[in-house]
């Protein structure tokens, strides 16, 4: 092994490229990551076919990511690019930036955007998009990722012009399109796509919400675990169709066969019910596991192994019939839990408020689903729907999951990049966030769900009598009918299916 100078202890080690693969490897936790030396490899420059340098850095973006950065240069020729990997797991769900940036507003293509392999980049006013084959991952800016798709873009005009002369004038055109988007002259709407959920956009006003910045997480589909480089059952992308279906008609005798725990349920509810009053039997059957759970075949959101998931179905008093889903990984370990609701889709929304004002307020038991949004005024935080999914937690436990949120996909600010005065912003939010816990004054806990699907366990037997928990139902817009799927959804065949004598032959139209 040689050194690149005389000073083998101060200066990177030329290394083997298994070396480094072996490190990689061989680094756990984000200490071993931080603490990780500067690789040096010879690798071989696809301009000029001499050998160049490439440089190989572990390291951790605070509350973000583990990522590695390889930067090559070329001394013969003077090339050199640069770019980002991600070394550490794949996200549970994929994630969707859409960026409002107006015309003349240079600040925002200042954002500093982390573009990893799997991800692909859309301007929908210029009908273009970046594959993600197109550019490698990448730590850059909104005007960065523009601007070198203009310099790829143009490098082969020439060669174009003189196979296609039409062509080129025509790529012309939209180069200077694209390059006034990327010196703030037109306004565009730059959207990021990445069903590894390992891309980030920086939010300029963290940790308050960003007018011009949403973000969506989404299920990845089959065809993106594929893509990702995933091993997916034939089943799951409508193969062998026969066959599945067998096997799930299978699996559901297996499942109702199947008891909850080594003592039956069923006697034990039985026997509860015998010895008390009606009253005192609801009471213990509040929160009482389940009489028997369901088991299914699945695959695990992390390494598309396949799993088992469990699923039973409950009823909360004051509330509704929800579905518990749980699966675990014996693979990789990942663990996931969520709860759906049941029955039908209510006709209203539906906004809680709770003033918490005691330690006992932040024990109540709380199901937030993934269609809700929730607010706090005294801080000025609202998290729109779908920010933290649906979880089924405490007020404490939600709090703590709003900080952890906000500091994964914010976190990335925490860099040396970060001016003094929105670390000090950020900071200053993160300490009145946990002054929450600690209860110094009251504050408003806001719960909006356009489908009702969310609730709040009132602190008294009778939920009258919960002073300080409110319930609001609402209309919904058409805005939400449309978001949500509604405005277009057709039920009339199911309600004949299922209303056989209003669908009786007494009308002399029907056929």
């Amino acid at each position: 092994m040689e050194t690149t100078g005389g000073a083998a202890a101060e200066q990177p080690q030329i290394v083997d490229v298994r070396s480094v693969v072996e490190a990689v490897s061989a680094a756990g936790g984000d200490d071993a990551f931080s603490d990780a030396p500067l690789y040096e490899v010879e690798s071989l420059c696809m301009r000029c076919n001499e050998n160049g340098v490439t440089r190989l850095l572990l390291t951790v973006i605070p509350h973000f990511r583990k990522i590695l950065l390889a930067a090559f240069e070329c001394p013969h020729c003077g090339e050199r690019n640069n770019e980002v990997q991600f070394a550490g797991e794949l996200q549970p769900r994929g994630c969707h930036y859409r960026l409002e940036i107006s015309s003349g507003d240079r600040k925002m293509l200042n954002r500093q955007v982390v573009k990893s392999e799997s991800a692909a980049i859309k301007i929908p006013e210029l009908d273009f998009e970046i594959p993600p084959e197109a550019q490698r991952g990448s730590l850059s800016t909104v005007e960065g990722v523009l601007v070198r798709a203009a310099d790829e873009l143009e490098a082969l005009q020439e060669e174009r012009r003189k196979v296609d002369s039409q062509t080129a004038d025509a790529i012309d055109q939209f180069l200077i399109k694209l390059r006034a988007c990327a010196l703030g002259e037109s306004s565009f709407t730059f959207m990021l796509d990445d069903p590894s959920g390992n891309s980030f956009i920086e939010n300029l006003f963290a940790p308050s919400p960003d007018p011009s910045l949403t973000i969506k997480f989404y299920e990845r589909t089959p065809e993106q675990q594929a893509a990702l480089g995933y091993l997916v059952d034939s089943s799951q992308t409508g193969e062998s169709g026969d066959v599945a279906s067998l096997g799930a008609n299978n699996g559901l005798d297996q499942m109702q066969r199947e008891p909850h725990g080594s003592v039956g349920a069923r006697a034990g509810r039985q026997a509860i019910a015998q010895g008390n009053s009606v009253e005192i039997a609801e009471a213990l059957f509040r929160y009482s596991a389940p009489e028997e759970v369901m088991t299914f075949p699945s695959t695990c959101g992390a390494c598309a192994a396949n799993c088992e998931c469990r699923m039973f179905v409950t009823n909360i008093p004051y509330f509704q019939e929800v579905i518990v889903m749980a699966s675990s990984c014996d693979s990789c370990g990942y663990r996931n839990s969520e709860l759906k609701p049941g029955g039908s889709i209510p006709p209203r929304g539906k906004k809680i408020t709770v003033h918490v004002k005691n330690v006992k307020d932040l024990s109540r038991d709380v199901i937030k689903s993934d269609t809700a949004g929730v607010k706090i005024p005294e801080l000025d935080l609202e998290l729109t729907s779908g920010t933290l999914g649906g979880v089924v937690t405490t007020i404490e436990g939600l709090i703590t999951k709003i900080s952890e949120s906000l500091e994964r996909v914010h976190g990335f600010t925490f860099g040396d990049s970060l001016d003094d005065n929105k670390r000090i912003k950020w900071q200053g939010f993160r300490t009145r966030l946990n002054k929450l816990l600690s209860l110094e004054e009251p504050w408003t806990l806001i719960i909006d769900d356009a489908l009702a699907n969310s609730f709040v366990a009132p602190a008294t037997d009778n939920i009258k009598d919960d002073h300080q928990l409110s319930f609001e139902e609402y209309e919904r817009s058409w805005e939400q009918n449309e978001e949500l799927g509604l405005n277009d959804m057709d039920t009339t065949s199911a309600d004949g299916a299922y209303n056989p004598q209003d669908s009786a032959p007494n009308d002399e139209t029907d056929v």
